[in-house]
């Protein structure tokens, strides 16, 4: 679709809160581990919207959904959408990363075993496992 939806500040602490429900979930109810996932994020969600540093701060501090829930809570619901302060890149910035091959990677149009080891070694890396 061409059209962008434009949230509210209540709907991206909606959005932010079942985010970190899910990640709860998703690392079988450890909610310290899932909690310390989502500070990463609150900077992504709350780009361009005026929650205040000191907000931005506790929030990145949170250990429990309740602690969450409690300052999501304090939030003003009714802000629209920020317009280009909250559009542009989110994440990491400066210029990507250079990829690296293995030596003598591109020597030949075969893979050896060496070669899918250590294929297999820089996924774990990457994926977590």
């Amino acid at each position: 679709s061409d059209q962008r939806f434009h949230p509210d500040q209540g709907t991206v602490t909606d959005v932010l809160y079942r985010h970190a429900e899910l990640l709860v979930e998703t690392f079988g109810g450890n909610e310290d581990k899932a909690l310390r996932d989502i500070r990463k994020h609150v900077s992504w969600y709350f780009k361009g919207y005026p929650v205040g540093g000191d907000m931005r701060r506790a929030l990145t501090a949170v250990e429990t959904l309740d602690q969450l829930r409690e300052l999501l809570d304090t939030v003003d619901r009714t802000v629209p959408y920020p317009g280009a302060d909250a559009e542009g890149p989110r994440g990491r910035a400066g210029a990507p990363k250079k990829p690296h091959l293995p030596d003598g990677w591109l020597d030949s149009q075969e893979i050896t075993d060496e070669h899918r080891a250590q294929i297999h070694e820089a996924e774990l890396d990457i994926s977590g496992g």
